[in-house]
């Protein structure tokens, strides 16, 4: 019996933890924020070599916004905190742009940040890009769905308008 009440705490805890519970504010996400918050301003994110890629909705809804990508980042390997290779953003009417997460990427694995695991993409994907592990980090939305999951379904891409 012992083991069976362990056994349960191990899958709460496991459950809780793929769920984002207990991490909204948790010691990666308050670096997170701390080491990006200079990304509010999208500019700054144009100036450090960062291009917009169209928004991406979910199919079942919610989105992941309007990604602002890194190439040189994304092809260097290296994960760092302050140098995420997608910062993420929610378009508003009027094309403001609010800063909602940012999401590290590398094409070896398994990767992790601060022992938070990535997500493995297989390909074919959406994207177009060999297989890649990745991990979002909603650190200035909250995310009912975890503080790492991939959509977010308090965002929208309604606001999103086509590209000139």
């Amino acid at each position: 019996m012992k083991h069976l009440s362990i056994l349960a705490l191990m899958l709460f805890t496991t459950q809780a933890m793929a769920h984002g519970d207990g991490v909204k504010d948790g010691p990666l996400v308050q670096k997170v924020r701390k080491a990006n918050d200079r990304f509010k301003d999208v500019k700054v994110a144009i100036a450090e070599g960062y291009s917009p890629i169209p928004c991406a909705s979910g199919l079942t809804g919610g989105a992941m916004g309007i990604h602002y990508v890194n190439g040189d980042l994304l092809k260097s390997g290296k994960v760092d905190v302050e140098h995420p290779q997608a910062i993420m953003y929610e378009p508003q009417a009027g094309g403001k742009l609010d800063l909602i997460a940012v999401e590290y990427i590398a094409f070896k694995g398994p990767a992790s940040l601060e022992g938070h695991l990535f997500n493995f993409v297989s390909e074919p994907n959406r994207y177009g890009l060999d297989k890649f592990y990745e991990m979002h980090v909603w650190a200035w939305r909250d995310n009912p769905t975890g503080t790492f999951a991939d959509m977010n379904p308090k965002v929208s891409c309604d606001a999103a308008t086509a590209p000139n």
